[in-house]
Protein backbone atom coordinates (compact mmCIF):
# COMPACT_ATOMS: atom_id res chain seq x y z
CA UNK A 1 0.00 0.00 0.00
CA UNK A 2 2.54 2.17 1.19
CA UNK A 3 4.43 2.12 -2.56
CA UNK A 4 1.10 2.59 -4.29
CA UNK A 5 0.66 5.77 -2.60
CA UNK A 6 4.32 7.13 -3.57
CA UNK A 7 3.20 6.01 -6.87
CA UNK A 8 0.16 7.38 -6.76
CA UNK A 9 1.71 10.91 -5.12
CA UNK A 10 4.40 11.14 -8.13
CA UNK A 11 1.24 10.64 -10.70
CA UNK A 12 -0.47 13.54 -9.13
CA UNK A 13 2.42 15.96 -9.22
CA UNK A 14 3.56 14.94 -13.14
CA UNK A 15 0.05 15.94 -13.88
CA UNK A 16 0.46 19.22 -12.38
CA UNK A 17 3.96 19.94 -13.74
CA UNK A 18 4.60 21.07 -17.23
CA UNK A 19 7.52 18.91 -17.50
CA UNK A 20 7.07 15.46 -18.75
CA UNK A 21 8.78 12.86 -16.56
CA UNK A 22 10.26 9.32 -18.18
CA UNK A 23 13.02 7.19 -17.72
CA UNK A 24 14.22 9.58 -14.85
CA UNK A 25 14.40 11.84 -17.20
CA UNK A 26 12.99 15.50 -17.43
CA UNK A 27 11.42 16.93 -21.15
CA UNK A 28 9.80 20.08 -22.15
CA UNK A 29 8.12 20.88 -25.39
CA UNK A 30 9.89 23.09 -27.88
CA UNK A 31 7.26 24.81 -30.58
CA UNK A 32 9.69 24.87 -33.34
CA UNK A 33 11.82 22.71 -35.57
CA UNK A 34 14.83 20.80 -34.62
CA UNK A 35 17.35 22.78 -35.40
CA UNK A 36 15.89 25.86 -33.87
CA UNK A 37 16.20 23.88 -30.52
CA UNK A 38 19.37 23.08 -30.71
CA UNK A 39 20.65 26.11 -31.17
CA UNK A 40 18.57 27.57 -28.06
CA UNK A 41 20.17 25.06 -26.52
CA UNK A 42 23.84 25.85 -27.16
CA UNK A 43 23.06 29.35 -26.29
CA UNK A 44 21.51 28.63 -23.11
CA UNK A 45 24.84 26.21 -22.13
CA UNK A 46 27.22 28.96 -23.72
CA UNK A 47 25.45 31.87 -22.45
CA UNK A 48 26.29 30.42 -18.72
CA UNK A 49 29.96 31.25 -19.71
CA UNK A 50 30.18 27.10 -19.91
CA UNK A 51 31.77 24.98 -22.93
CA UNK A 52 29.73 22.48 -25.22
CA UNK A 53 32.63 19.56 -24.99
CA UNK A 54 30.90 17.58 -26.97
CA UNK A 55 27.79 17.11 -29.12
CA UNK A 56 26.84 13.62 -29.67
CA UNK A 57 24.59 12.67 -32.62
CA UNK A 58 22.55 9.83 -31.33
CA UNK A 59 19.85 10.22 -33.82
CA UNK A 60 21.84 10.07 -36.72
CA UNK A 61 23.90 7.21 -34.88
CA UNK A 62 20.60 4.99 -34.26
CA UNK A 63 19.98 5.28 -37.95
CA UNK A 64 22.99 4.35 -39.32
CA UNK A 65 23.19 1.40 -37.16
CA UNK A 66 19.84 0.17 -37.12
CA UNK A 67 20.02 -2.14 -39.80
CA UNK A 68 23.75 -3.71 -38.77
CA UNK A 69 22.04 -4.31 -35.46
CA UNK A 70 18.57 -6.02 -37.11
CA UNK A 71 16.04 -3.14 -36.25
CA UNK A 72 14.24 -0.88 -38.95
CA UNK A 73 12.36 1.21 -35.99
CA UNK A 74 12.85 4.74 -36.57
CA UNK A 75 13.27 6.08 -32.69
CA UNK A 76 13.68 9.66 -33.59
CA UNK A 77 13.97 11.78 -36.40
CA UNK A 78 16.72 13.81 -35.15
CA UNK A 79 18.73 13.33 -31.80
CA UNK A 80 20.98 15.28 -30.55
CA UNK A 81 23.17 15.28 -26.92
CA UNK A 82 24.78 18.27 -25.48
CA UNK A 83 27.72 17.50 -22.99
CA UNK A 84 29.15 19.99 -20.90
CA UNK A 85 30.92 20.61 -17.46
CA UNK A 86 30.93 23.39 -14.72
CA UNK A 87 34.27 23.46 -12.90
CA UNK A 88 32.48 25.24 -10.56
CA UNK A 89 29.37 23.02 -9.69
CA UNK A 90 31.81 19.81 -10.37
CA UNK A 91 34.11 20.80 -8.00
CA UNK A 92 31.06 21.40 -5.46
CA UNK A 93 29.19 18.44 -5.90
CA UNK A 94 32.66 16.21 -6.07
CA UNK A 95 34.18 17.63 -2.83
CA UNK A 96 30.71 16.49 -1.45
CA UNK A 97 31.09 13.01 -2.39
CA UNK A 98 33.76 12.64 -5.00
CA UNK A 99 31.46 9.57 -7.00
CA UNK A 100 29.56 11.97 -8.34
CA UNK A 101 32.29 11.63 -10.64
CA UNK A 102 30.03 9.40 -12.36
CA UNK A 103 27.31 11.94 -13.52
CA UNK A 104 29.58 14.30 -15.18
CA UNK A 105 29.78 15.48 -17.89
CA UNK A 106 26.02 16.74 -17.49
CA UNK A 107 24.00 16.64 -20.76
CA UNK A 108 20.99 18.04 -21.92
CA UNK A 109 19.46 16.69 -25.19
CA UNK A 110 16.93 17.65 -27.67
CA UNK A 111 14.78 15.21 -29.65
CA UNK A 112 12.53 15.01 -32.71
CA UNK A 113 9.80 12.43 -32.63
CA UNK A 114 7.48 12.78 -35.63
CA UNK A 115 7.43 16.36 -35.94
CA UNK A 116 7.28 16.77 -31.88
CA UNK A 117 10.84 18.66 -30.30
CA UNK A 118 11.63 18.11 -26.70
CA UNK A 119 14.16 19.32 -24.75
CA UNK A 120 15.56 17.59 -21.66
CA UNK A 121 17.90 16.38 -19.30
CA UNK A 122 18.68 12.76 -16.94
CA UNK A 123 17.56 13.82 -13.92
CA UNK A 124 20.28 13.58 -10.93
CA UNK A 125 19.87 11.88 -7.60
CA UNK A 126 19.11 13.56 -4.40
CA UNK A 127 21.51 15.58 -2.26
CA UNK A 128 24.40 17.41 -3.90
CA UNK A 129 23.70 16.93 -7.22
CA UNK A 130 19.91 18.55 -7.03
CA UNK A 131 22.46 21.66 -7.83
CA UNK A 132 23.40 20.46 -11.17
CA UNK A 133 19.78 19.70 -11.95
CA UNK A 134 19.12 22.74 -11.33
CA UNK A 135 21.28 24.33 -13.52
CA UNK A 136 20.23 21.57 -16.62
CA UNK A 137 16.62 22.24 -15.40
CA UNK A 138 17.42 26.67 -16.27
CA UNK A 139 19.01 25.58 -19.37
CA UNK A 140 16.08 23.02 -20.68
CA UNK A 141 13.62 25.75 -19.62
CA UNK A 142 15.67 28.61 -20.85
CA UNK A 143 16.05 27.08 -24.17
CA UNK A 144 12.16 25.78 -24.37
CA UNK A 145 11.23 29.52 -23.45
CA UNK A 146 9.35 28.18 -20.17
Amino acid sequence: MRHFLKWLAFCAASALSPAAFAQDATTYPFDGPFEDATFAVENAIIGRGLVVDHTSHVGEMLARTGADVGSDIVLFDAADAYLFCSAVLSRKVMEADPLNIAHCPYSVFVIDRAGKVEVGYRNMPQGAMQEVQQLLDAIAREATGQ
